[in-house]
């Protein structure tokens, strides 16, 4: 759903409240472009070596994060590894495949509802058809934590993995996106008991208040109050033009990524708007030279530390979902290429002459 235009001027009206010079960002196509394809090649290291270092394991800031990016950047025409794309997507259908019969028995996964939704989405973005697994699946989100009027985290590993707002809308854009035709009534039911959760809990870190609004959208909420949790993010972005995950704790590519992807996907909010440039401007000053960004962790490990490919050491998880998101984000302000009419498209080369030949012969 997207806000109207009488709710986005709203927003625009807020963004003319930070200083000129946050504003006024000055970057150019060329930028973006350049920032982005340094980054994708280190995404898609870091999800081949989880794939490779972690087999049994879906992870969202791997596979999760390297899809999310490279399909944004297959809608935008940018060169991609496709043989990545797709191998990283039939990762993610084979780790659900794998576990469906804990699905069907309602033991579901490590990561429970939070991992089997960012599962869920990540073929989304992949383009696959539902089928029994994601049947499967989207059962089991049914069927979990029924007897609260949302979902929640296995455990509480902030950022991304803290949240009882992530893992709500996560399961709903599951359902939403996979569910079957005689889910239908018990997901609008369940859809209804989690929206009156969302609209009344309160968002007291940056990621509620991002998910908080994916999640307003998600459940059809009034363009008003879409509006209004709109500016409650926009409110939280600093002088600077990023967002902290709390704050107490400096601005980060996780926070600013995750924010304006939010912001321009649910609040429609258009890359021109000087909240979306100053943070785009923030992202492009905390890219590293070789491509990445760095975001330091606050969760305690809960597996044995391996090297993906992607820098940063024991900070690299997080880093890489940040990179997820603020390459996404980047890639949003990104003019999408017009499609030629089909009189112009070129035909495609003829076959060699031996391929004929051959073609012939085989006839």
């Amino acid at each position: 759903m997207r806000c109207p235009a009488v709710a986005l001027s709203c927003l625009l009206l807020l963004a003319g409240a930070l200083r000129a010079e946050d504003a006024d960002v000055g970057h150019s196509d060329e930028t973006l472009r350049s920032a982005v394809d340094r980054s994708l090649p280190l995404l898609v290291q870091g999800a081949r070596g989880s794939r490779e270092q972690r087999p049994q394991c879906f992870t969202c800031h791997g596979q999760g994060a390297a899809i999310r990016a490279m399909a944004a950047a297959r809608k935008r025409g940018i060169p991609t590894d496709e043989e990545e794309f797709r191998a990283n997507v039939r990762f993610v259908s084979d780790f659900l495949d794998r576990n469906r019969s804990g699905y069907l028995e309602g033991r579901g996964q490590g990561g429970r509802a939070l991992t089997a939704g960012y599962a869920l989405w990540a073929l989304e973005e992949g383009e696959e058809p539902p089928g029994e697994t994601t049947t499967a699946v989207t059962e089991y989100l049914l069927q979990y934590q029924r007897d609260r009027d949302h979902w929640e985290p296995d455990m509480p590993r902030p950022p991304s993995e803290k949240s009882f707002f992530t893992a709500s809308y996560v399961a709903l854009r599951g359902l939403k996106t996979f569910g079957t035709p005689e889910q239908q009534e018990r997901i609008r039911s369940r859809t209804a008991e989690v929206s009156a959760w969302i609209r009344a809990a309160p968002a007291e870190e940056t990621e509620d208040s991002v998910f908080r609004l994916w999640g307003l959208q998600v459940v059809s909420a009034p363009p008003g109050e879409i509006a209004r949790a709109a500016r409650d993010l926009v409110a939280l972005q600093r002088g600077d033009g990023g967002w902290g995950q709390r704050p107490d704790l400096e601005s980060d590519p996780y926070s600013t990524g995750t924010a304006l992807v939010a912001l321009q996907s649910a609040a429609a909010m258009p890359a021109i708007d000087p909240v979306y440039r100053a943070g785009l401007r923030f992202l492009l000053k905390a890219q590293l030279g070789d491509g990445s960004w760095h975001v330091a962790t606050r969760s305690r490990p809960i597996m044995t530390h391996f090297e993906s490919g992607y820098p940063h050491g024991a900070d690299q998880f997080l880093s890489m979902a940040a990179a997820g998101w603020a390459t996404t984000a980047l890639i949003e302000a990104l003019p999408i290429p017009e499609r030629p009419p089909a009189d112009l498209v070129p035909p495609p080369p003829p076959l060699p002459v031996r391929a004929i030949r051959a073609a012939d012969e085989a006839d």
